[in-house]
């Protein structure tokens, strides 16, 4: 009598049904892959991992919710036995490295080949953490580049910073953050310095090159200055 294979329960995470439905249809053609449950977002996620006991989470990189670290260090917490793989359309530097800093056991890129998506899930359900050289790499100096500048500017002059990026004034800025144009010109300043850059444009430009802007609250499109110009 052979001996029963052990199924690898699965927990999907990502905002669109189709892609759900997709990498269901793809998990599920492994005998030894059982999806058991979907999310929609963030804290639903971190809840059904703690219900479902998954051994795998896979998470997409952009949902509703918390950000994705914060989701896999609540479950690194609260459900150790689960693995966190993130499964992603954007193969961004920034993911990467919030990824591998908060402790996720890989970094799949949806376009791999269906195989290789189903053999990333049986080897982090194995315990093996998949990110490449290449990958950690690119993580750590993306940390080095860019984390170190990111994480050197204040919680306001982040502020200013996102108001520019959506093409305000420093009028504008002042009066949406309730200060005056002279702390806003400061700020501005400061942010600059910060990011080893001359101008607001090149600040912007700057936040969309190295994938910060949806972690600002920005989202689609092309940065402003394409549209007339940043105003002072």
């Amino acid at each position: 009598m052979s001996k029963k294979r052990k199924v690898i329960r699965v927990l999907l995470a990502d905002d669109h049904p189709a892609m759900r439905a997709g990498i269901r249809a793809i998990l599920e053609k492994a005998p030894d892959i059982e999806v058991v449950g979907e999310a929609g977002e963030g804290d639903e996620a971190q809840q059904m991992t703690a219900d479902l006991h998954s051994q795998v989470l896979l998470l997409d990189l952009r949902m509703p919710g918390p950000p994705p670290a914060e989701t896999v260090a609540w479950v690194r917490a609260h459900s150790p036995q689960t693995a966190v793989l993130a499964l992603t359309a954007h193969d961004v530097n920034a993911y990467l490295a919030r990824m591998v800093a908060a402790g996720a056991a890989g970094f799949v890129v949806k376009e791999e080949a269906p195989e290789r998506i189903v053999e990333a899930v049986r080897r982090v359900a194995r315990g093996e953490v998949l990110f490449t050289e290449e990958q950690l790499a690119r993580a750590r100096h993306w940390r080095e580049e860019v984390g170190k500048r990111w994480e050197s500017l204040t919680e306001r002059e982040r502020e200013a910073l996102a108001l520019i990026a959506t093409g305000q004034s420093n009028k504008q800025i002042a009066k949406a953050l309730v200060i005056s144009e002279h702390t806003v010109e400061t700020h501005v300043g400061n942010l600059l310095g910060k990011l080893g850059v001359a101008s607001r444009a090149e600040a912007v430009t700057w936040i969309w090159r190295h994938g910060l802007a949806e972690e600002m609250g920005l989202s689609g499109g092309k940065p402003p200055e394409v549209n007339g110009g940043f105003p002072g």
